[in-house]
């Protein structure tokens, strides 16, 4: 059976066409809307353009957002502009299919623990950086979910009292300084602090100051330039911090950085690990995480979602007789 996962991010709708061994055969890629209806118009056609491709039964939509425990609903999502919202079955109605919802970082962290770096562990934690950051927490290969439906929400814990706002809601969110968003933010604050440095970026941003993007700072950072590998090493340092807040809470066996941001991993994962290591409890004294990037890449998310799509809708799929 083929399955069709859909990360709903903050920045983009990405869908991939996938198989029973986690394979990502086909997909399709478009820019995020900010209104609820685009933004369900937007998942439909994804779905129905790689539908119109292959035979698919059942679609699932990681969101970055709290999902209700039935994973019907999108309860609240920072960066989209679903409350409270209805969507899986608004989206089955477009498409014609089974949908299910899961939140993006836990459908990440069953694809790893499947097929990728998380495999084999029975306590493991994924941080997803990309817009912002998602958390998921896997015991024994199942993910968990809290009393409500919305832990382990990581990329809200408050690093920097009074710190950056977030669209949560609060201030110093963890995801304000280390995230796809934050690199942008830091970078910006430190070309506005050194007026006078000559570099790429500062003459990019003289032009236009949208051109400072988090994956055009990465870039400038892989070339040398000196402000960017800067604001790279912040995002480690803050990277670190949040992994050790992880570490004293749930203690796992493995940490899997995923996400966007996790294609840029060796510009900042070893001082990370540093950072984590030097100010985790107990430093020195107890075992440490290991900290691995995520083997699916940037799929993570499509892959798990389209194979929790694909146990939860088959029996479904086999009464009703869909294709």
């Amino acid at each position: 059976m083929l399955t069709v996962g859909v990360d709903v991010g903050g920045t983009s709708v990405r869908a991939g066409v996938v198989n029973a061994d986690g394979a990502v055969l086909d997909t399709s890629r478009a820019a995020t809307p900010s209104g609820e209806e685009a933004l369900e118009e937007a998942v439909g056609a994804a779905v129905a353009e790689l539908a119109a491709r292959h035979r698919v039964a059942a679609v699932g939509l990681a969101v970055a957002g709290f999902v209700a425990q039935d994973r019907r609903t999108v309860l609240f999502a920072p960066h989209l502009a679903w409350r409270r919202a209805p969507v899986a079955d608004r989206i089955s109605q477009r498409v014609g299919m089974p949908v299910v919802l899961e939140h993006d970082a836990n459908a990440a962290a069953l694809a790893e623990h499947r097929f990728g770096a998380a495999r084999g562990a029975r306590i493991a934690a994924l941080v997803a950086i990309g817009t912002g950051i998602g958390g998921a927490l896997l015991i024994d290969g199942k993910v968990f979910r809290g009393a409500h439906g919305v832990a382990p929400e990581l990329g809200h814990l408050r690093l920097v009292p009074e710190g950056r706002s977030c669209p949560c809601g609060k201030n110093g969110c963890w995801e304000r300084y280390c995230s796809g968003t934050a690199l942008t933010t830091t970078a910006v604050e430190l070309l506005a602090r050194h007026p006078g440095v000559s570099t790429v970026l500062a003459r990019e941003a003289l032009g236009d100051s949208r051109a400072v993007t988090g994956r055009r700072v990465a870039g400038a950072a892989r070339d040398g330039d000196p402000l960017a590998k800067q604001a790279m090493s912040d995002l480690a340092r803050w990277l670190g911090e949040g992994l050790a807040l992880v570490a004293d809470v749930y203690d796992p066996e493995v940490v899997v950085i995923g996400g966007g941001v996790s294609e840029s991993a060796p510009l900042f994962l070893d001082e990370a690990r540093e950072r984590y290591a030097a100010v985790v409890t107990g430093a020195g004294h107890r075992p440490l995480a290991r900290i691995r990037t995520a083997q699916l890449g940037d799929d993570a998310g499509i892959v798990g979602v389209a194979t929790v799509a694909r146990e939860l809708a088959t029996p479904r799929t086999a009464r009703n007789g869909r294709r």
